[in-house]
């Protein structure tokens, strides 16, 4: 293939509106389908979100108390659920008035919480008739507005875990238990703050959506617009540029938006053009596209909202979880980078010239201050700022900065989109996590996280690996119906006791559970980011999903160092036990040399395309870097003798296929996945 753009591209320069429409189709999945409201109704609910946007960013400088806060906050997310997202598609036209008649009794009986006050909460064992009736009404309403926001899913599991918690004395060992009636239920859920404004409201009125706020001031000033700019331009111009573009927007894009299935779409409508013109397959390209937004909510400074409910449950600093995520997120995108690499090779990438009009130089000079965003959060919060006034000075700082040109400059129109959508971007997350306190309030009250693990444990006869095994599989099946706020909080709760029990460190568990929370995104039937690449490359669905789990299942083993391999912890900037800091640096290097032989099997191509026994040889070198305790533990069980660690054998077996290839002409071409 020679180093021009391939004949018959030319009509592959720009992505249809009708693909931009199938594809923002799965952001609204995500993020759900708000009504088309015209004036006055649209100015209404913009008034009502800019103010709820206003009152955390005074939250987070001033005082407030804990429990108004969480009551404010869910109020205000009811009212703007119900106002912007219809019961149905059919009502997305204008607001109804049951809308309007929900959204008023959720603020009405939030009021009459909140006026209680001590009173209130003290009748948490004894609630009074009228505490259980408003109890109930708010507990429907709340799973309506998170029907509304993010789909059935969610309401149904939280409704399940209701019938768990009063049919317990029906139920057989080792599931029973002595069952609750409602108005106990609805004291614990409703009254406490171990309920429905527990941990994950906590963290959504004081962190998740403060974070919302900041991405949407950093959208409205064009700093979306200049990473994608910004790595056209640095990466333009040569045959695996396409590739690159799309790794290193993703990773600029992603840490301040924290929304894969957007970063998805965001960057998928500028780079597919020139994926198809370097010689891209689409399904390939869909994938790689999938993958690359999935790294959003991997990618610091914010992760996805599910990195500050860690801290909350870890009673650790958010900074904490930011130092904690920095190695695998490097080792993600590291790993995406040879898969991009080897995919210039293997489908021949031709040279696709730059399409935009600045030079790189140019463009840093006029828009390089959109750079701060990927670090005034984390510099806040090193100083010694909480990490909520972390986020409020990095928002004054980035509409201070707007100003430097007039095409960024947040002025009343920008500014007044911005405070909107900072709260309009939470709702799902929000409601998510009020409708996932049932969830933990219900583990709490009943003791299924202990009767969940001990069953676990028996399954796995005490071994940590197969444990670790179980809980991925959990994991990863609950995610398959619930987002990744929703599938870490009931995870975490019910399954990571069973790896703590076994000497797993708490963070090395939750950081686990966080990770194959995230493959969520690219697992069926809940496939968005995929899905939504599709519609952008015209692709399959499936097989773009299927391309997308190929991209990322290299980096997805990476978890397993976390709680198998003893230097593992060291991946989370962690000083091994009778280590140290010189083993962060060896098993950092042991795994990126681990993923990319992993990646040399999964695209059947190193130095050259690989034979069929060199492709098994690269993956086996690969787990024999990356999950040397599954290697360890076979060898074990096969031949009953203590097998010495088989790193050292992973990295002789990768040396020594790179020198075959290297002596050696390629095979004849066979099929490649």
């Amino acid at each position: 293939m020679t180093d021009e753009a391939k004949p018959g591209a030319e009509d592959l320069t720009a992505v249809s509106a009708e693909q931009l429409r199938k594809a923002e189709a799965y952001v609204e999945a995500e993020e759900g389908a708000p009504n088309r409201l015209a004036f006055p109704a649209g100015a209404i609910v913009t008034a009502i979100a800019c103010a709820l946007t206003l009152f955390h960013l005074y939250a987070a400088y001033a005082i407030v108390p804990t429990q108004p806060l969480r009551y404010v906050h869910v109020a205000g997310v009811m009212t703007l659920c119900f106002l912007l997202f219809p019961a149905a598609r059919r009502f997305h036209d204008r607001i109804r008035w049951w809308d309007v008649a929900a959204a008023a009794a959720a603020v009405a009986i939030l009021g009459y919480a909140l006026y209680g006050g001590e009173d209130f909460t003290d009748r948490a064992a004894v609630p009074d008739r009228l505490d259980v009736v408003l109890g109930v009404v708010f507990i429907v309403l709340l799973l309506e507005a998170t029907r509304r926001t993010s789909g059935p899913i969610m309401p149904v599991v939280a409704v399940l875990f209701l019938i768990y918690a009063m049919a317990g004395p029906y139920l057989p060992p080792p599931w029973t238990h002595r069952g609750y009636d409602a108005t106990r239920l609805v004291g614990h859920l409703f009254i406490t703050l171990e309920g429905i404004f527990g941990v994950a409201v906590d963290v959504s009125s004081s962190l998740i959506i403060l974070f919302t706020i900041y991405g949407a001031f950093l959208q409205q000033s064009g700093a979306g617009k200049f990473f994608i700019d910004f790595s056209l331009a640095l990466m333009g111009g040569r045959p695996n540029s396409a590739g690159r573009t799309v790794v290193l927007s993703s990773f600029l894009l992603g840490g301040p938006s924290g929304s894969g299935v957007a970063t998805t779409v965001t960057i998928g409508a500028v780079a597919y053009p020139m994926m198809a013109r370097a010689g891209f397959e689409k399904n390939a390209a869909g994938g790689l596209l999938a993958a690359g937004g999935l790294g959003a909510i991997l990618s610091p400074p914010v992760l996805g909202a599910a990195a500050f409910l860690i801290a909350e449950f870890l009673k650790i600093s958010y900074l904490d979880v930011i130092w904690m995520a920095t190695i695998p997120t490097g080792l993600y995108y590291l790993s995406l980078l040879f898969m991009v690499e080897l995919d210039a090779k293997r489908f021949g990438a031709a040279r696709v010239p730059a399409t935009t009009t600045l030079t790189v130089g140019q463009m840093t000079r006029r828009y390089g201050f959109h750079f701060t965003s990927l670090v005034a959060v984390i510099v806040f919060m090193v100083v010694g700022y909480s990490p909520m006034l972390a986020v409020f000075w990095s928002i004054l700082i980035c509409t201070a900065l707007s100003f430097l040109r007039s095409d960024t400059a947040l002025y009343p129109r920008k500014l007044v989109r911005a405070l909107a959508d900072g709260s309009i971007g939470v709702l799902n997350a929000a409601s998510t996590c009020a409708s996932a306190g049932i969830v933990v309030g219900v583990v709490t009250l009943t003791g299924l996280g202990l009767k969940f693990s001990s069953i676990v444990l028996a399954y796995a006869g005490g071994s940590l690996l197969m444990t670790a095994l179980y809980t991925a599989l959990i994991v990863w099946v609950v995610g398959l119906a619930v987002p990744v706020t929703a599938s870490y909080i009931i995870c975490a709760v019910v399954a990571a006791p069973a790896m703590i029990q076994l000497g797993v460190p708490d963070y090395a568990a939750h950081m686990f559970i966080f990770y194959y929370a995230v493959l969520s995104e690219v697992s069926p039937p809940t496939a968005l980011s995929p899905f939504a690449a599709a519609a952008i490359t015209g692709g399959d669905p499936y097989r773009t999903t299927l391309q997308a789990w190929k991209y990322t299942l290299p980096a997805f083993l990476v978890p397993f160092i976390f709680v198998l391999d003893p230097q593992g912890v060291g991946l989370l900037m962690k000083i091994p036990k009778d280590g140290s800091v010189l083993d962060i640096f060896v098993v950092t290097l042991k795994t990126a040399a681990g993923l990319a032989a992993l990646a040399a099997a999964a695209q059947n191509w190193a130095l050259r395309q690989n034979t069929a026994v060199e492709q098994v040889l690269f993956g086996l070198a690969g787990l024999l870097l990356v999950f040397p305790s599954l290697i360890e533990a076979m060898a074990e069980a096969a031949t009953g003798l203590d097998v010495p660690h088989p790193a050292p054998l992973g990295l002789a077996l990768g040396a020594v296929l790179l020198l075959i290839q290297m002596k050696t002409p390629a095979p004849p071409a066979r099929a490649s996945s």
